[in-house]
């Protein structure tokens, strides 16, 4: 049987996608009951980039499920050049039940999953990051208590984080905007195959460069970094195009009152966002990072214990 892997939110049905934010609140609100769902079972973590939340809440999820995390860096693997990416994937299927990477390349991701016998998690690729945006729509559903008919606007770098909410929009009938400077769009294939998805589910999926039509109405609006891990280099470049789409005060009053901030972390102050709107009431930067832990632990449950 070829394993269940997770490496797009698109390639989840709605019923899927319902099914793992239910258990998401199920496991944050009883955490005990599930303290030893994953009991003896090993998920192999693979890292090219750094990481605080994806490595602490897999390494605590693991944990707290009762199983191990095992922390690999590219310097002990040199994927596809110490060893074949198809080899690593072999190898860690005779040991481990599970593995989740982090990498630059999404095609990396894409072979480990291609011949592991076990599941693969995308812990994040240059193209995409669905475990975040996992915990995103956990989170509006925590404060909105629905996703189909809100609006989200992402405002910045149409990247790998703009990808995943865009994909997770459509398919939980969520609208989202994404307001960028022309030359930052978010990748054509992935915004035309969220289209395609809110198609079935009666979502809007748009790209603008206009900060005042996008954010109307708004429920959320989110920001990300405006140079992220790989794109370091065009920093410069970056901060010139985009600082007029920085969030803060003015750019809030934009969308409803009652909208929320969201921020997938690490913020740098004072570019994407100010400290006033990042630290301010309608936050919820850390109740999103903390269920990066919860969304995760609903994963590997339904991954590696069967739901």
């Amino acid at each position: 049987m070829k394993p269940k892997h997770f490496i797009s939110l698109s390639e989840l049905s709605g019923a899927e996608l319902d099914a793992l934010l239910d258990l998401s609140a199920r496991i944050k609100a009883e955490p005990q009951r599930f303290a030893t769902a994953l009991q003896g079972q090993v998920l192999a973590m693979i890292f090219e980039k750094p990481s605080l939340r994806t490595r602490a809440t897999f390494e605590i999820g693991m944990l707290q499920l009762g199983g191990h995390a095992l922390y690999l860096t590219n310097t002990e693997i040199g994927l596809g050049k110490r060893e074949a990416i198809k080899d690593v994937a072999r190898n860690l299927s005779r040991w481990a039940q599970a593995i989740m990477a982090r990498t630059f390349a999404h095609e990396t991701v894409l072979e480990l999953a291609e011949h592991a016998s076990i599941p693969v998690i995308n812990g994040l690729t240059n193209l995409l990051h669905p475990c975040q945006a996992l915990a995103d729509l956990f989170t509006l559903r925590e404060k909105k208590g629905r996703l189909a008919g809100l609006k989200l606007a992402f405002v910045g770098d149409g990247n790998n984080v703009a990808h995943s909410l865009m994909l997770a929009g459509a398919r939980s009938g969520m609208h989202v905007t994404v307001v960028c400077h022309p030359s930052y769009k978010p990748d054509p294939r992935l915004t035309e195959r969220a289209e395609r998805i809110a198609l079935e589910t009666g979502a809007r999926i748009e790209v603008s460069n206009d900060l005042a039509a996008g954010l109307a109405q708004a429920d959320a609006i989110y920001a990300d970094v405006f140079a992220s891990m790989g794109f370091e280099a065009e920093r410069e470049e970056r901060l010139r195009a985009l600082m007029p789409y920085q969030v803060n005060a003015a750019v809030m009053r934009l969308a409803r009152p009652d909208a929320v901030f969201l921020h997938c972390l690490p913020a740098h102050r004072g570019e994407e966002v100010t400290e006033e709107v990042l630290e301010g009431p309608q936050s919820v930067v850390f109740d999103q990072a903390e269920n990066r832990l919860h969304a995760q632990k609903a994963l590997l449950v339904s991954l590696m214990a069967g739901g």
